[in-house]
């Protein structure tokens, strides 16, 4: 096949004034269909690549990503703890207890999942991703009973710093003739922190200790080992590897036994947005089939003309190809700058219409992603390229001598 020739006289076509006004209408209404569905496609998967990237923060920056259970007492817990932090991926390591409790203050009572930890560690693996406005985890201190409170479960219990709060657990219950008692004690309020999701209504931090001393165990000894990853999407890929590097028996729990539910209906509606948004590149692609094969019909005679000096059935189907090709590319490339540019200052364009999607103040999180851009790219690229080819095969097959019967 001459590729240049075909070529040339590809782009000599396209480039030509048709005389079918409205195979150019259709052409242009293509061409702005590619243009429209790919920048809707680049603005829209930024913004759900946004949102899911503030839950990740808001949310998996909050509560385990990983953890480690044994039955009996981990053995040189730090030592183990710095050697799960040579495993690629993860960020940190720290001992931790967990327990479902009730907290109860004059004014209410309210559900809440009670992390103990050790302060000093916390603070520096959550640094980045926790706001505490009012105290800190230094607070936290062994034997003071001194609890942090999510902002949303501190205003519904409508207590403060300074303010004390009845901490009941049913993992330290003793069972009495009276019935079961669970364990429970005062704790005082001496921080609020606020991440913007659900975790602020349903989440607490006292010291390791304490919180062992609350669940009747034995204060000192660590049985979890919760982990931090620079990506908790891969927390389930390195669970193996991190069993591994203990000689006991021990199991794994992550973030997906409890917040697996929203993140997998995230996903399914960026997955289905995108599929919406890919039909217009589709649709868009067959109008291109329209265009081409009234183009074909349009310059059969000149197929045909071309096809008695020598052009191959490959020369004839590598023009219309190309016509093709050049409509798809220069609305894709349209395409690919309006939405880029748009994602680039979506949150300065609606603040200048007055258009307020999350609230006043609010920005809408946008994440552009150059793999994403890639497959974009990529995939129009072979929709717009597979719609070309009936139109090209159809004209191969134009017969000279058919065609010039009457010329």
């Amino acid at each position: 096949m001459n590729f240049s020739l075909s070529f040339y006289i590809g782009y000599r076509y396209w480039r030509a004034r048709k005389a079918n006004a409205f195979a150019s209408f259709i052409t242009i209404f293509a061409v702005s269909g590619i243009l429209l569905g790919v920048a809707a496609l680049i603005v829209v998967s930024s913004v759900m690549n946004g949102l899911e990237g503030q839950l990740k923060q808001r949310i998996l920056g909050a509560v385990p990503q990983l953890t480690v259970h044994s039955q009996t007492p981990i053995e040189n817990w730090q030592q183990q703890a710095l050697k799960l932090t040579e495993l690629p991926g993860v960020v940190g390591a720290t001992a931790s207890v967990a327990t479902q409790a009730m907290l109860q203050s004059p004014s209410n009572i309210g559900a809440a999942q009670v992390y103990g930890v050790y302060p000093e560690q916390e603070k520096a693996l959550l640094s980045a991703t926790r706001n505490v406005y009012s105290g800190d985890f230094d607070d936290l201190e062994s034997g003071k009973y001194r609890i942090i409170l999510g902002a949303e479960l501190a205003r519904m219990l409508d207590v403060a710093p300074g303010d004390k709060v009845r901490v009941l657990s049913g993992d330290g219950v003793v069972y009495t003739p009276l019935g079961p008692v669970p364990s429970q004690r005062k704790f005082t309020v001496v921080g609020v922190f606020e991440m913007g999701s659900q975790v602020d209504a349903t989440l607490a931090y006292v010291h390791h200790d304490d919180a062992q001393r609350l669940m009747r165990q034995t204060a000192g000894q660590v049985k979890e080992l919760r982990l931090y990853f620079d990506d908790p999407f891969n927390a389930a890929a390195i669970a193996p590897q991190v069993i591994k590097q203990f000689s006991q028996a021990v199991t794994t729990t992550d973030w997906r036994d409890t917040y697996g539910h929203l993140f997998g209906a995230v996903k399914m509606e960026k997955n289905m947005m995108s599929l919406m948004l890919s039909l217009i590149i589709a649709v868009a692609a067959f109008n291109i089939v329209s265009a081409l094969v009234m183009m074909v019909v349009d310059k059969t005679t000149d197929v045909a003309v071309l096809k008695t000096q020598g052009l191959t059935t490959a020369n004839v189907m590598g023009i219309f190809l190309i016509q093709g090709s050049l409509n798809a590319i220069i609305g894709l490339l349209s395409g690919l700058a309006v939405g880029v540019l748009l994602t680039l200052n979506l949150n300065s364009i609606t603040h200048a219409l007055g258009i307020s999607i999350l609230g006043a103040g609010q920005n809408l999180p946008v994440q552009l992603q150059f793999s994403q851009l890639t497959w974009i790219v990529v995939g129009t690229l072979a929709i717009t390229l597979i719609a070309t080819i009936y139109p090209a095969i159809r004209a191969a097959n134009v017969q000279p001598a058919t065609a010039l019967r009457y010329e």
